[in-house]
């Protein structure tokens, strides 16, 4: 069993580079290519051919600036980001008749002047981080 708790508090991220260290260790990794732009998971095969792992490290490698989804939630509303503290009410313009060019024109706006950029404000703020409310994962399908 890979143990990946040392010396720190339970609650802490363990970054990426450390994971990978540990676990290509036990069991020999190569880096693939990404499969598409925007591809957030960095992926590795196992050299001996059993699969593939792959890290998504928002947290210790936030990747905020080249993010390119939003998520639109069942209540119909859109978030730029899976940590959002704030989201935008689609569903007012789609249940108001909305024309297509008016609501690519609303997300042409939100997703231009979006600003939240949680995982790399997290490296700036710290502890204080958890002030910021946030929307979770779990609501918005992340």
């Amino acid at each position: 069993m890979l143990e990946v708790r040392v010396g720190r508090r339970r609650a802490e991220p363990v970054a990426k580079a450390e994971l990978l260290e540990r676990i290509s260790a036990l069991w020999p990794l190569t880096a693939q290519p990404g499969q598409y732009r925007g591809e957030d998971a960095e992926r590795y095969s196992y050299d001996d051919g059993a699969g593939e792992i792959g890290f998504i490290s928002s947290i210790s490698a936030p990747f905020c600036g080249a993010c390119s989804r939003v998520r639109l939630s069942s209540e119909g509303m859109l978030y730029t980001c899976l940590f959002a503290t704030t989201g935008t009410d689609l569903r007012g313009l789609l249940r108001g008749g909305a024309t297509d060019r008016e609501i690519a024109a609303r997300l042409a706006e939100v997703w231009t002047a979006r600003h939240d950029r949680y995982s790399e404000q997290r490296a700036v703020l710290g502890e204080r981080v958890r002030e910021l409310h946030k929307i979770e994962m779990n609501y918005i399908g992340g």
